[in-house]
């Protein structure tokens, strides 16, 4: 199964002390400090958050252990290894994390620890789910688990300029992955519903699978990204499927299989597949792919009369649909945003204020065993759609 993030974010480590924005105030409660951790894929991620409200949150660390390089040779995620590398990392992620944002005291110093109890891979996902469990046990605190899928959403919230006090709803959120690739409708805080989603492939995992097609390596997302910077996109007319149905659900597997046969014929034909056909290749497959993404938000915008459009997932990295989606939605009149680079895949970081939200919205008791993995988790449909 493959479902890691485009455009990796391999390790880091957020610099202590950053703060996004200086912003206005929609009070949620006091200041607390709040525990994120992330292993729903191929990431081990904690992350500790200071939020004295939506509009002032600090982050405090922000550790993220990749295991891209581990999986590389599969050309996807293997679910068990994935898990295996969850057990050896995260209590040194977790220790990382505390040591980073300053943490002494754990059981004085943290009030809410949240964790990603789907979507996702089953065993990945019971890795950080018992770890938080344990913790949450073992010091008495508040867990709460968290849609993994939200938390791309509210990774738009951590942007520098970012004014939750000026957010006008409903928002259309293009979530896009090597997962998922959702149009998902926020109405309000918590109150989201599915408009629209892949039939089959995702359209990280086509990416995936066009590169592996190509020779490129994996993940599929960066090296096609850069192949194309010299490519000619027009070269090589490519299928734009489901761009014209009625509804706005996504496909990407026919794309896929088109540039298998393009291939297929350029060989039959004794065309040399050399570095240039590649770059082309690739350059016209990318704007097949962000060309419906594009489209398709923004009729699913109109259909919905948005008031914004926010983009977020491993793919929201491409700086190609950064830019062709900022342009589309600007040029429609509604508010645009994405979400800082080093948020765009998967962190704890956006975890832990999207449990932080739903902690304050849905008033959820909080117990360590209300917490339940569910490897399919996702949004409400709305009907019709």
């Amino acid at each position: 199964m493959i479902c890691n993030e485009l455009w990796p974010h391999r390790l880091s480590v957020r610099t202590p002390g950053f703060q996004p924005g200086k912003r206005g105030s929609t009070p949620l409660g006091a200041a607390m400090k709040v525990l994120g951790i992330e292993t729903s894929c191929d990431e081990t991620a904690v992350a500790v958050l200071e939020i004295e409200d939506i509009n002032n949150v600090k982050v405090l660390s922000n550790i993220v252990s990749s295991q891209v390089k581990l999986h590389a040779p599969y050309g996807g995620v293997v679910p068990n290894l994935a898990a295996r590398e969850h057990t050896k990392n995260i209590a040194h992620v977790f220790e990382q994390a505390l040591t980073t944002a300053g943490i002494s005291d754990f059981e004085k110093e943290i009030d809410l620890i949240t964790v990603t109890s789907g979507p996702g891979l089953g065993p990945a996902l019971l890795v950080g789910i018992t770890f938080a469990k344990t913790i949450a046990w073992k010091y008495n605190k508040p867990l709460i688990g968290t849609n993994h899928l939200k938390g791309h959403v509210y990774s738009n919230w951590l942007n520098e300029d970012f004014n939750a006090g000026s957010v006008v709803f409903p928002i259309l959120n293009l979530v896009v992955s090597g997962g998922h690739t959702e149009l998902v409708l926020m109405k309000n805080y918590e109150d989201f519903e599915l408009v629209g989603e892949t039939m089959d492939d995702a359209a990280g995992e086509a990416f995936d699978k066009v590169a592996r097609l190509l020779g490129l390596g994996y993940p599929g997302g960066p090296a096609i990204s850069k192949i194309a910077e010299s490519g000619n996109r027009e070269r090589f007319p490519l299928p734009r499927p489901m761009l014209h149905s009625k509804n706005f659900n996504f496909s990407y597997s026919g794309l896929k299989t088109a540039v298998l046969y393009l291939l297929r014929d350029l060989k039959e034909q004794g065309a040399e597949i050399d570095d240039q056909t590649k770059a082309d290749i690739a350059a016209s497959f990318q704007e097949a792919a962000i060309d419906v993404l594009v489209k398709k938000t923004i009729q699913a915008a109109k259909e919905y009369q948005a008031a914004a459009v926010f983009l977020s997932g491993g793919v929201s990295a491409s700086a190609v649909l950064r830019e062709k989606l900022k342009s589309a939605t600007e040029d429609i009149g509604l508010r645009y945003s994405r979400p800082p680079m080093a948020y765009t895949t998967d962190n704890a970081t956006m975890i832990a204020i999207a449990g932080y939200i739903n902690h304050k919205y849905e008033k959820t008791d909080g117990s360590w065993q209300s917490v339940h993995m569910n490897a399919n988790l996702g949004f409400k449909v709305v009907q019709g759609s």
